[in-house]
């Protein structure tokens, strides 16, 4: 259940919330989409004005990306017992500190600063073709296939379609490091799967 950790990017997660709107649509593309822009794991304890705070961008490293990948997946099954509104759980916060560690990070805050630098690539890229194009394309793909899907209610198509464009005026900043794009492109499937939002719980 990695809807429990705090979005990692204000217009992401404003984007995450337009898309859960169309839960009722079938199409393919825009269940990819949604997934795209579903929020990354990070710090499950983190106190709540630490949510907005900006990104530290880093260059990251095959190592942190398979690491990354690794913790997330021992991760997974802690977070997913918590409630949103979980306090600070010294004992799982030790857990999640440990596993950290045992993935090569230094602690818990390095390997959320490497999803967050890792969530903020995956926001711009294509669903369909696999290829960055930056976050402001996916969103504008995003309101376009809102706008063409008929199974959605007009209230649901209004409120996805006001958030989408909500999210266009307040956009993620820019990738300081493209070199993160490559890297996160040689890994784009593992991550999807692991960050992507793609999985039931």
């Amino acid at each position: 259940m990695r809807e429990i950790v705090r979005p990692v990017l204000a217009a992401l997660s404003v984007a995450c919330l337009a898309t859960s709107f169309t839960a009722a649509s079938n199409s393919g593309a825009f269940a990819q989409a949604k997934q795209q822009m579903a929020p990354a794991p990070a710090q499950a304890a983190a106190p709540a004005q630490d949510q907005a705070a900006p990104i530290k961008q880093i260059a990251l490293t095959d190592k942190q990306i398979d690491g990354a990948i690794a913790a997330a997946k021992e991760m997974d099954p802690i977070t997913a017992k918590l409630s949103q509104d979980a306090k600070p759980d010294p004992k799982v916060v030790a857990q999640l500190e440990a596993i950290a560690k045992k993935n090569g990070f230094a602690g818990y805050d390095e390997y959320n600063s490497v999803v967050d630098n890792i969530s903020l690539v995956l926001g711009g890229f294509d669903p369909q073709t696999k290829k960055y194009v930056g976050p402001e394309a996916v969103v504008k793909a995003q309101i376009a296939q809102v706008q063409a899907d008929k199974k959605m209610s007009a209230k649901d198509k209004k409120d996805a379609l006001a958030d989408l464009n909500e999210a266009l005026k307040s956009p993620p900043p820019a990738v300081e490091n493209k070199g993160n794009i490559d890297l996160v492109t040689k890994s784009y499937d593992k991550l999807m799967e692991e960050f992507g939002g793609s999985d039931d719980n």
